[in-house]
């Protein structure tokens, strides 16, 4: 839990962070495998354990190569300049993280053109929508290049026969697929997927360390020989070059090796936390889009308003009781490592008597 690993007299107040699963904390074990890493000098190509990282990512998703960086953003940022040059244009949905939450990377550093496309109500892009987005060779438009996906998206966890659709459309095409896998395992967790297969057609896959598999910082892109390549000259270029970095990559071996069919365990606990605020009058979800560690509510209800004015004083209610939250009219809760059934309960009591005292 947050307050055993905390150290400031303020966080050792705090009960649970349902924030983000990016809040957990390296466990004893891991910070042991991070200790005990063999290190070199990886922009030199020989830091033992980065090497072996790669190895392992590469192997477990079924690609040719990977490459280790610092951040989620530069592996999504250095998958989609692997494919696009200066004014080329990818697809991707309108929703997703690359295009909205990463600062518009691709476009200020890549010079890449998004095109956004619309997406269903669980995040998925129409096969027919991208092929009818793809320009024709005419000097008016840029030149599609890419396709990138998403998965999971919003908790919600796509399917293998989804992701061989859009990477097919793609293909057809002659475009390449990138997937901003941050999440990926949590899918495969849930529809019992080899993660290879998940992303058997993609050319480049992103995956993040640093949320549910509990590492304190790293991502992981691997892909084929030639984008990897590419990756990793953009890399040092975009910054990202680490010298003695097997210190996060032993965090990142030891989550590969332990932390991926535990996130069931962060699946099972939101679907029951959303039963919980269920009960709650003026806390509304849709139980059957909690899919995987994401539980979206709405505060307030017909028989239980809540003014925007009362919503300002969440955050710090949340807080005086033990639990960090982004407070708001519709909230996003996110199980991980660091959460377990009483902090759940705990939640839910303080959410609930947040409405008790503010409803009217």
């Amino acid at each position: 839990m947050y307050s055993a690993r905390e150290t400031s007299s303020e966080h050792n107040k705090i009960i649970a962070d349902f924030r983000s699963d990016t809040v957990t904390r390296p466990s004893d074990a891991m910070k042991d495998a991070m200790m005990s890493a063999p290190l070199g000098d990886d922009v030199y190509g020989d830091d033992p354990t980065t090497n072996a990282l790669e190895e392992k990512a590469a192997e477990m998703l079924g690609k040719d190569a990977a490459v280790f960086v610092p951040t989620g953003t530069q592996s999504n940022l250095a998958g989609v300049m692997a494919h696009c040059g200066r004014g080329d244009e990818y697809l991707i949905g309108q929703h997703y993280h690359v295009y909205v939450y990463e600062a518009g990377g691709t476009s200020v550093l890549g010079s890449a053109f998004p095109h956004p496309l619309p997406v269903d109500a669980r995040g998925a892009l129409n096969p027919d929508d991208i092929a009818a987005a793809i320009k024709a060779d005419d000097a008016h438009f840029p030149i599609t290049k890419l396709v990138s996906a998403e998965n999971t998206v919003n908790g919600c966890a796509h399917s293998k026969e989804y992701m061989d659709s859009i990477a097919k459309v793609a293909h057809d095409h002659g475009l390449s697929a990138h997937c901003d896998g941050a999440r990926l395992f949590n899918a495969a967790v849930k529809t019992k997927t080899d993660p290879a297969r998940l992303v058997q057609d993609f050319d480049t896959v992103s995956i993040c360390l640093s949320k549910g598999l509990g590492t304190p910082a790293g991502s992981i892109l691997v892909g084929n020989q030639e984008a990897v390549a590419k990756a990793r000259r953009l890399r040092k270029m975009l910054g990202g070059g680490m010298r003695q970095s097997g210190i996060l990559a032993g965090a990142g071996l030891y989550a590969l090796e332990h932390n991926i069919d535990r996130l069931e365990d962060d699946h099972d606990r939101a679907g029951r936390l959303a039963d919980r605020l269920m009960s709650i009058e003026g806390i509304s979800l849709e139980r059957d889009r909690v899919e995987t560690n994401m539980v979206f509510i709405t505060m307030g209800s017909e028989d239980k308003p809540i003014s925007d004015e009362a919503l300002e004083n969440l955050s710090d209610f949340m807080k005086e009781r033990g639990i960090l939250v982004n407070a708001g009219r519709v909230m996003r809760l996110v199980t991980h490592l660091d959460i377990n059934d009483d902090a759940c309960e705990q939640l839910a009591e303080a959410l609930g008597g947040f409405i008790d005292h503010y409803a009217g």
